[in-house]
C-alpha cells in the first residue's frame, strides 16, 4: 500500500529538521565562530571554502541548462549573477576574495587553490556533478541547506569581530550580503520543492537530497579538520 504524502507543512518541517546536520553544529566551525581558531586555521578554512564559493555559478548554470521551465530560469539565473557579479556589483566570488585579503591571504594565493584539501575538492566536484547529472527539481531541492545559512552568518558577523580583531571587517561583507540574499534564494528553492515532490516516495527522495548536501558540507569541515586540528 502507498503511503499517504505529508501535507505541505509537515513535509517543510521535515525538511527543517535536516538542520540537526547543518556543519554549524561541525566542531571545526564551532571553533571557528566560538574564538579558538588561530591565524592558520581561518587562513585555511577561507581558501578551502573559495573552491566552494567559484562553483556555486556552475552548480547552478548546471541546474539551468536541465531546466525546461523558462520562469525558474528566469529566477534561478539571479544566482549567478549574485556570485559572479553583474554590472557595478562585484559579486559573492569577489567578496570572498576580499575576505581572503582580510585575513592575510592574497588573492594570486587563494586563486591558486593551492591550499584546497582533497576531501575538500571531492566533495564539492561530487556537489557539480550531481546537479549535472540530476532533474533540476533535484539539485534545487539540494539547495535548501540555505534554510539553515542565515544563522550560521549571523553567528560569523557577530562573534568574528570581537574573536579576531585582527580581520579587517570591511572583509566581513560577503557573510552581510548573504544574511537577506540566502533567505531570498530559498523562499523559491522551498517553494519548487514543496510543489513538485507531492508523493510520498518523492518527499522522502527529497529529505535523502538534502541529507546529501548536508553531508558535503559536513565532510568538507571534517577535511579540513584534518588538516588544521581543532583546538580544545
Amino acid at each position: 500500500m502507498t503511503e499517504q504524502a505529508w501535507s505541505r507543512q509537515e513535509f517543510e518541517q521535515r525538511l527543517r529538521e535536516k538542520g540537526r546536520a547543518y556543519h554549524i553544529h561541525h566542531p571545526f566551525n564551532v571553533m571557528l565562530n566560538s574564538g579558538g581558531a588561530t591565524p592558520e586555521q581561518i587562513r585555511g578554512w577561507v581558501a578551502n571554502r573559495f573552491y566552494y564559493q567559484i562553483n556555486i555559478p556552475i552548480k547552478d548554470a548546471a541546474i539551468l541548462a536541465n531546466c525546461t521551465d523558462r520562469a525558474v530560469r528566469r529566477s534561478w539565473v539571479q544566482r549567478i549573477l549574485d556570485h559572479d557579479g553583474y554590472g557595478d556589483d562585484p559579486g559573492g566570488i569577489e567578496s570572498w576574495i576580499k575576505l581572503a585579503e582580510a585575513t592575510g591571504l592574497t588573492r594570486q594565493h587563494v586563486e591558486s587553490l593551492v591550499d584546497v584539501v582533497p576531501g575538500v575538492r571531492f566533495a564539492v566536484d561530487a556537489y557539480v556533478n550531481f546537479a549535472r547529472r540530476a532533474p533540476w527539481q533535484e539539485s534545487a531541492c539540494a539547495s535548501l541547506t540555505e534554510l539553515f545559512a542565515p544563522e550560521i552568518h549571523k553567528q560569523r558577523l557577530a562573534n568574528w569581530p570581537e574573536h579576531y580583531p585582527w580581520i579587517d571587517r570591511a572583509g566581513l561583507h560577503y557573510f552581510q550580503s548573504r544574511v537577506s540574499l540566502a533567505r531570498r534564494d530559498v523562499e523559491f528553492g522551498l517553494a519548487v520543492t514543496l510543489d513538485w515532490f507531492s508523493t510520498r516516495a518523492a518527499q522522502e527522495r527529497a529529505l535523502e537530497i538534502l541529507q546529501f548536501k548536508l553531508d558535503v558540507l559536513w565532510q568538507m569541515n571534517d577535511a579540513m579538520q584534518l588538516r588544521y586540528g581543532v583546538n580544545s
